[in-house]
């Protein structure tokens, strides 16, 4: 099985379109949307982790949604930690879902995966000097 966490920004002329249905349908795919802000006549976005039984079915479904229009890009594009401002209390950890921020034993630094990252925003919320910086909603104030 191959994954990744996506951002898909979708054009305001084809936010009412099955391109999601498509993917599954026609390149085998499947998806687990986390978050998503879709209007009508509105620019879209839509966090998911995408899935393929292969990388061919992946790359092929991808491809179809740059041809769409669809910006695709993977989540960890849009998720920093301030390394300045970290002083590694771990708190981020005992929230993370995806286990993308952890505690690296027997040193106890704060590690961070933006490649398992699912921009859920936790740990925004629970850094007492917010260090996490998350940035996917872009499509939002458009």
């Amino acid at each position: 099985m191959y994954s990744k966490m996506l951002v898909l920004r979708f054009p305001k002329d084809i936010v009412n379109e099955p391109i999601i249905a498509n993917l599954v349908r026609d390149y085998d795919l499947n998806f687990n949307i986390l978050k998503a802000t879709v209007y009508p006549r509105r620019e879209g976005m839509v966090v998911m982790e995408l899935q393929g039984q292969g990388r061919n079915d992946y790359n092929r479904g991808i491809r179809y949604l740059e041809r769409r229009g669809v910006i695709v890009d993977t989540v960890a594009q849009d998720i920093q930690r301030d390394m300045d401002k970290c002083f590694e209390c771990g708190a981020c950890t005992a929230v993370c879902p995806t286990g993308a921020l952890h505690i690296e034993r027997p040193s106890m630094h704060v590690q961070f995966d933006p490649e398992k990252c699912s921009g859920c925003e936790l740990c925004v919320n629970t850094c007492p000097v917010r260090a996490m910086i998350v940035s996917i909603d872009r499509a939002e104030a458009l």
